[in-house]
């Protein structure tokens, strides 16, 4: 049995049986009588199942003494193919009131401390309140957000394939596969997001083109700029990734800049510092350092060039089942590194109503040091105009 390649059932079951005693683990350390968990990724770290964001509450209840008991509304049963053992299915009738349910199954009297999906509906919470007035919610991260933050090596194979067959969109756009000049922002972005799914990806994420002035607008929407030749384009994408035999994907998220015709020398100038910003972040991910750690080594290379204030975001995120996850590579987040964290590095320089660059690769933390997952050319690339 092995725990990086296809994943048959027993060696899924056996992760997901140790991430629920780690879990249990963290609730008592925390005095955290109930992990209630509904749609986002909690749900499906832990249990292998992805709630559909509907109206119709789907909540695991998992109280800190006793068992575990998933409700759902019986016409999304047959969508919950397994669960690891010691989980109940509870389907709920459309008479039924589930809160209800699921208030009962949190113990007698609940009491306490009780942490509910940092996805889950107000009304939940609301709900769940006026049920439970001996409680005292707080967000289900601040029990499983550093447990998740930490890859396993199943995990990490998930999103090193992801990155991989990012890679080859990425190295098509750098070579001139996908055509820019006379095209739509939007055209070119429903190319790559068409690109990503034939590599392998379940769904798209996102699928950023941000051409000339839009470029240095982070998340710019792809619209209906035509790109033309001089404009430099950030071409910043991701999706969802599924390993075979699996049924919870991981992401991927990649940035590379492309240039249409000759960069002015203005443009390599800048580009050539957050190449090197952003191989300083990188070589910053060991273990032992702080998260923030990350940051100041991207950051100190762009405010020596004196370009300081045109990097105007954090350096990176956490990544795995969700394309934003902890850690958080922001100045402040003192977490140290450890081997398993998996997270962006993508500096990035904005220059309103004229241009931006970003370049970015996922980065796992290895005993020896930083892993990136993305291979493709680091360097400006130039397509013809």
């Amino acid at each position: 049995m092995s725990s990086v390649g296809a994943p048959d059932a027993a060696a899924r079951g056996e992760r997901r049986d140790a991430r629920l005693r780690r879990v249990r683990d963290r609730m008592a350390e925390m005095d955290v009588r109930a992990l209630l968990l509904s749609h986002g990724a909690d749900l499906p770290w832990l249990t292998g199942y992805r709630a559909m964001p509907l109206e119709r509450l789907t909540l695991l209840v998992l109280p800190l003494e006793g068992d575990p008991v998933l409700f759902v509304p019986t016409l999304e049963a047959p969508r919950v193919s397994s669960l690891p053992e010691g989980i109940a299915l509870r389907p709920w009738d459309e008479t039924e009131d589930p809160l209800d349910l699921a208030a009962a199954a949190t113990g007698p009297g609940a009491r306490g401390r009780i942490a509910l999906s940092d996805r889950a509906w107000a009304a939940t919470l609301l709900g769940l309140q006026d049920r439970l007035p001996g409680a005292r919610f707080l967000a289900a991260s601040h029990v499983t957000g550093a447990l998740r933050a930490v890859k396993d090596p199943s995990e990490i194979h998930a999103l090193r394939q992801a990155g991989a067959a990012a890679d080859g969109v990425a190295a098509a756009l750098q070579a001139g596969e996908v055509r820019l000049a006379g095209r739509t922002e939007r055209d070119v972005s429903q190319e790559i997001a068409e690109r990503l799914v034939e590599a392998g990806h379940r769904q798209v994420n996102f699928s950023i083109v941000g051409s000339g002035p839009n470029g240095a607008s982070p998340h710019h929407d792809a619209g209906l700029r035509v790109i033309a030749p001089g404009d430099v384009v950030v071409c910043d994408f991701g999706g969802q990734w599924v390993a075979h035999g699996d049924d919870v994907g991981y992401c991927s998220d990649i940035t590379r800049t492309v240039v249409v015709g000759d960069p002015s020398p203005e443009v390599r100038d800048c580009y050539a510092v957050l190449e090197a910003a952003q191989a300083a972040g990188v070589a910053a991910a060991r273990p032992g350092a702080a998260a923030e750690d990350v940051d100041h080594a991207a950051r100190q290379v762009i405010a020596d060039a004196g370009l300081g204030e045109r990097f105007i975001h954090r350096t990176g995120h956490g990544i795995g089942i969700e394309e934003h996850e902890d850690p958080y590579v922001v100045t402040g987040n003192r977490t140290p590194l450890v081997e398993g964290h998996a997270f962006s590095v993508e500096p990035g320089l904005y220059f309103a109503g004229r241009f931006g660059m970003r370049l970015e690769d996922i980065v796992v933390v290895a005993p020896h040091g930083p892993d990136p997952l993305n291979r493709v050319d680091h360097r400006l690339a130039v397509v013809e105009g």
